[in-house]
């Protein structure tokens, strides 16, 4: 069996298991990996349509790490982010080598800002981001993937200190929590909630991933106990 194959086994096993694991909600699949994210006209990874394997045919994987750094800069909202970061991941279910160049070019960045005494939010965000979707995408049990023993919440925990409890990094703290074994994961989504104005692509976002707790947004905020504004 060869190398490709061989991983694209073991992510569907995985994806299929997680299935399992998670609370019942009406999207189905690992979020971090399954549930795409509205950037409305924001650029990203080159996509078709909306669904969560939308990748573009014929998209050079070799231009994976290149393009995928280029689009994260300082300037790129969070939610932004996080929907690059998905669709990086589910490029990278097709090679695994790819993948884990992604995986240390962000560590990288993330450990020499924190070399010079100046962590960077975002690289750790993006860092941590992406283990935990790795984690989702089953590629953390393959020896070439070290993100088995790290913490991607951790790291996203971190970064959303450093930016003043960032409402867009709470909702990434709520997803990766959902499966419910960390008692935070309520306090995140309040906190994003509580950070959406109302309209917001973040307010939408949070219905769109949470609409099994409120079909509207103002349903939502009542749900996890925030006043309206």
């Amino acid at each position: 069996m060869n190398r490709r194959l061989s991983l694209s086994l073991e992510v569907a096993v995985t994806l299929v298991a997680l299935l399992f694991v998670l609370p019942p909600t009406a999207k189905a699949g690992p979020p971090l990996v399954c549930w795409p994210f509205e950037i409305g006209g924001e650029k990203s990874l080159p996509w078709n349509g909306d669904g969560w394997r939308g990748g573009q045919s014929g998209y050079d994987l070799n231009r994976l790490v290149e393009d995928t750094l280029s689009l994260l800069t300082p300037q790129m909202p969070v939610l932004v982010r996080m929907e690059t970061l998905r669709r990086a991941t589910v490029y990278g279910m097709k090679d695994q080598i790819v993948a884990a160049e992604l995986y240390a070019s962000l560590r990288t960045r993330a450990a020499e800002a924190d070399a010079k005494g100046k962590p960077d939010a975002l690289a750790l965000f993006d860092l941590g981001y992406l283990v935990e979707a790795y984690k989702q995408a089953g590629m953390a049990f393959k020896n070439i993937f070290p993100v088995k023993g790290v913490n991607g919440y951790d790291l996203a925990v971190r970064a959303s200190g450093l930016s003043m409890r960032n409402p867009e990094m709470e909702f990434a703290l709520a997803l990766m929590t959902l499966d419910n074994r960390n008692a935070m994961h309520g306090e995140h989504l309040k906190l994003a909630v509580a950070g959406a104005p109302e309209g917001s692509l973040l307010a939408r976002n949070l219905v769109s991933h949470f609409e099994n707790r409120g079909r509207t947004f103002a349903e939502l905020r009542s749900h996890v106990g925030v006043a309206k504004n």
